[in-house]
């Protein structure tokens, strides 16, 4: 056996996951309490906006990757190999690209919410108002979870088993047993939910943005699906990801509804609002509210934690697949001894810190306006992914009908056409209604607001195209 053949056999070994271990990563990227108190401020139209983002358009996303990533050959590199092997390589270039880089300004939402719980926790809100401290300790999360990553894809993913139950699943869990007892108990209830409830009276811009947090929600089931060559059971990928569906939709209907019911819209702030509604739930049914806080806190800073990693581990996958492909320079195609592209997550915990910068302090105090930005922008990116990726698989159901696949989303082709192209004009008015600045921004920040995301999209949008025009050299380099 070669030194090559040998060196990926223990690679394999060292990263290798079971449907166990990829569901809990995937999850952890998909499933965040930490868009419940958006969710909550909504009403109970949370209900209808959750069911219709979930069913009609996260289903046959995750379905349509799915199946993508059960074809023959195609099992390696994610959305990059997808896309290249129907629109070609530029395109897939691109879409990788787009996946890759939007988790940058998604990382800095996530560590604004760490942020929220721990200043909670540790009863310090200057953590949160403070921006030189808050970019700080984004700085110590985000590169402690870089590092992490050298422990393996195998470890990381054992670890996301433990925190993704412990900061997420156990919270709302533990939440509707509160809610439950407060309602048991006749304490008021701030919503009510029926039929004339549910559903938005009217279509505006106030309707349009508060359903925008929704789509992001369900983004990232196919992030990790160039981890598809470590399980030790392909073909287990699709069931992931129909357990995945169900588990997001009905958790996210769980914990929205919960905060919802019991705290009037007015008093949720977004980037702190799950801590506190435990705090005035807990208090509401004659527990110590303001010490039990502290607790979730805690637990919630866990759970996003682990998402933090597993964020840093499936994106990067595939560049570092498009990389060895001579699509970067050859700088990045190199891995550590274990084959992992930790060069790429250096460079992508890098642009992190930029985008930190940029959104921390021209937020200064205001927490939430900070939140909002990093929100609509890692949306808005996201949703360049999924136009491009939902295109590839409405040409590969259209053209290569022929290709060997161990699942398909319907036995009908035509239907899957039918879904996809729905799942796409949902997309594309999403993208366009990031735009308009979230509901509560103050007016003399909603240019800025504006400014700041049309920005990072512009930068974003020409960066792969700049790129892309050195590929050639850099595949020679390689030979």
């Amino acid at each position: 056996m070669s030194n090559s053949a040998e060196n990926d056999l223990a690679n394999q070994h060292y990263n290798q996951l079971t449907g166990l271990k990829l569901f809990a990563m995937t999850s952890s990227m998909v499933i965040s309490i930490d868009e419940f108190a958006p969710f909550g401020k909504t009403g109970a139209t949370a209900l209808f906006y959750l069911l219709f983002a979930g069913l009609i358009w996260f289903l046959p996303v995750t379905q349509a990757a799915g199946e993508m990533a059960s074809i023959d050959g195609w099992q390696k590199g994610g959305i990059f190999t997808w896309v290249k092997n129907t629109l070609g390589e530029k395109t897939g270039f691109t879409a990788m690209f787009y996946q890759w880089i939007h988790i940058t300004a998604g990382m800095d939402l996530m560590m604004y919410v760490i942020i929220g719980a721990l200043s909670i926790a540790l009863n310090t809100p200057w953590f949160n108002t403070t921006p030189i401290i808050r970019f700080g300790l984004m700085m110590i999360l985000l590169w402690g979870a870089t590092f992490s990553q050298l422990l393996g894809a195998k470890r990381v993913g054992k670890i996301a088993e433990w925190l993704f139950a412990l900061g997420i699943v156990t919270p709302v869990l533990l939440l509707v047993l509160v809610v439950a007892v407060y309602l048991i108990q006749g304490n008021p209830v701030y919503v009510h939910i029926n039929f004339h409830t549910i559903f938005p009276h009217h279509v505006n811009g106030t309707t349009l943005v508060a359903f925008v947090p929704f789509i992001l929600a369900f983004c990232g089931g196919e992030a990790s699906a160039p981890h598809v060559k470590n399980l030790a059971k392909p073909k287990q990928y699709p069931k992931v990801m129909v357990a995945l569906v169900i588990t997001a939709i009905s958790l996210d209907l769980l914990g929205s509804m919960s905060i919802a019911m019991t705290v009037p819209a007015a008093h949720i702030q977004n980037s702190t609002g799950f801590v506190h509604t435990y705090g005035r739930l807990l208090s509401s049914i004659g527990l110590p509210g303001n010490e039990l806080e502290k607790i979730i806190g805690l637990m919630l800073a866990c759970g996003i934690l682990g998402e933090l990693g597993n964020w840093i581990a499936g994106p990067n996958q595939g560049l570092y697949e498009a990389a060895r492909e001579g699509f970067l320079p050859g700088f990045f195609a190199k891995a550590t001894k274990h084959g992992i592209p930790f060069r790429i997550m250096v460079l992508q915990s890098s642009i992190v810190t930029l985008t930190a910068f940029l959104i921390t302090f021209t937020s200064g105090q205001n927490a939430d306006f900070a939140f909002n930005v990093a929100l609509a922008a890692t949306t808005a990116q996201y949703l360049m992914v999924y136009m491009i990726m939902l295109w590839a698989y409405i040409i590969l159901k259209l053209r290569h009908e022929d290709l060997h696949r161990a699942y398909r989303m319907t036995k009908r082709p035509n239907l899957s056409i039918a879904f996809a192209c729905l799942a796409f004009v949902i997309t594309f008015v999403a993208f366009f209604i990031t735009f308009i600045p979230a509901q509560g921004t103050p007016q003399h920040l909603r240019v800025t607001y504006v400014v700041i995301l049309a920005l990072m999209c512009l930068i974003v949008s020409v960066l792969p195209f700049w790129i892309y025009r050195g590929h050639q050299k850099w595949q020679r380099e390689l030979k």
